[in-house]
């Protein structure tokens, strides 16, 4: 397929936004090289060429805003060329053709139109006081020809409409009539600036396209709205599709909330054992928050129901335990997703989730890294947060909320007061596929990973 158009990257994306062509008009390019970076609503990623051929036509310029499915540019495979040239050829004979015929037609009208006129002629006189002129035509006098009301044709035939001759080849009009495209305001490209199939279908594409960019542009910048000013800013593609997926989730989905507060202790216990004996090494990086992603995971292994979503008359449940991870960026949220994280040790996890974390900030992830999970973990802990309860991502089924560790007074084992850490998980559920007792035994099985982190390292 030598037209390329924009392809959808993500499940939610409608338009995406062209940041920059890799490749310009006529280089060469290969299948799978880079041809281009293109924002979605989620990320912006760069996009690999379908085909071997040349880049011979680029619609969308740098910035371009278009919706999924529109042309953005053609690649032309060996030998496609001279098959255009061939056509353009084949087209200007065509058109060539049946300007003659329409001429030779004309001439073969003419001798006809002046015998009307001259037999016409001589009625007008003898009916001229008998009769009143036809509401189209004025009076005559005998001898005198006839003075039209309109303009006439050099035959002297009846009124024609003169109209400006576009250079068009037969199947650029048939597609222009079709599209209801003006061939006289479309520009062009084919020789002798003959307007071709390609710029009319262009033309048809950028007349849908024009109305949604025009709002866009007197949008000013964050920058330029001063202090004590209110402003309505834009939303960007991805605060729409976070709202969209809100609203879909807090509708439709009956959520209802379970809490627990975790003795966070053994967690810092093992974290510091592990820093101080792989200082340097991956062990050393290994943080609070990768211990709670291998736990959740873990525990999603032990009550294998709760890795599960709705579907209509039914409910799915996974076979593997695709974990989301909620990772916030400048413009919103992403949820990167570790595919089979029940297979994923606990060193694993900890490298995945930097790599996705610090892709997803940059916006260079590939569609497959953010779309589906069975669960999501959201850890504002590092924000100072003691708690909070988080919103489903449609389609699954649960997702954890995790607060900070707090140095909290708790009673010990032998009724002393003492200096505890303490931290704060809630789980949002889906009430249609897991209820409250289910949800209770997950949170179970999680505290007692999280307050035996060895049981993590095996």
């Amino acid at each position: 397929m030598p037209e390329i158009q924009m392809p959808k990257l993500s499940d939610t994306m409608t338009e995406g936004t062209l940041v920059a062509w890799k490749k310009k008009k006529g280089d060469e390019v290969s299948a799978g090289e880079v041809l281009a970076e293109i924002e979605t609503d989620k990320a912006t990623m760069e996009w690999e060429s379908p085909e071997d051929g040349t880049l011979t036509e680029i619609y969308v310029e740098e910035g371009g805003k278009v919706n999924v499915g529109d042309k953005i540019g053609f690649i032309a495979g060996e030998g496609e060329e001279e098959a255009e040239k061939k056509e353009e050829e084949k087209e200007s004979a065509e058109e060539k053709e049946e300007k003659e015929s329409e001429e030779a037609e004309a001439k073969e009208k003419e001798p006809k139109k002046e015998l009307e006129k001259k037999e016409e002629k001589p009625k007008a006189e003898k009916k001229e006081e008998k009769k009143a002129a036809p509401p189209k035509e004025k009076p005559v006098e005998a001898g005198v020809s006839p003075a039209p009301t309109q303009p006439t044709s050099a035959s002297g035939g009846p009124p024609q409409r003169e109209e400006p001759r576009v250079k068009a080849s037969p199947v650029a009009r048939r597609i222009a009539a079709e599209l209801g495209v003006d061939l006289a305001s479309v520009k062009g490209t084919g020789p002798e600036g003959r307007v071709t199939e390609t710029d009319v279908r262009a033309a048809a594409k950028s007349k849908i396209t024009a109305p949604q960019k025009t709002p866009i542009a007197p949008k000013p910048p964050a920058p330029s709205i001063k202090a004590g000013e209110s402003a309505r800013i834009q939303l960007s593609g991805m605060r729409k599709i976070i709202a969209q997926r809100l609203v879909e989730s807090l509708g439709p989905i009956p959520h209802f909330y379970l809490n627990i507060d975790i003795d966070a202790g053994p967690l810092i216990e093992a974290r510091e054992e592990l820093k101080s004996a792989g200082e340097g090494t991956d062990a050393a990086k290994i943080t609070v928050n990768d211990f709670v992603l291998k736990a959740a995971v873990q525990a999603a292994v032990k009550v294998p129901r709760v890795n599960a979503s709705f579907d209509g008359d039914a409910f799915v449940q996974y076979a593997d335990v695709d974990l989301g991870i909620a990772v916030a960026i400048e413009d919103g949220l992403l949820t990167p997703v570790i595919r089979a994280a029940q297979h994923k040790s606990l060193r694993e996890i900890s490298e995945l989730v930097k790599d996705l974390a610090h892709r997803a900030r940059n916006k260079r992830m590939k569609p497959e890294e953010f779309q589906g999970g069975t669960f999501t973990v959201s850890n504002l802990g590092g924000m100072a947060i003691d708690s909070f309860s988080a919103v489903i991502n449609p389609s699954q089924g649960f997702i954890l909320a995790i607060g900070k560790i707090t140095k909290v007074p708790v009673v010990d084992d032998s009724d002393q007061i003492v200096v505890g850490h303490r931290m704060s998980i809630t789980m949002s559920c889906d009430h249609r596929v897991i209820d409250g007792a289910l949800g209770a035994e997950y949170l179970k099985k999680l505290r007692h990973l999280l307050e035996n982190p060895a049981l993590l390292l095996v």
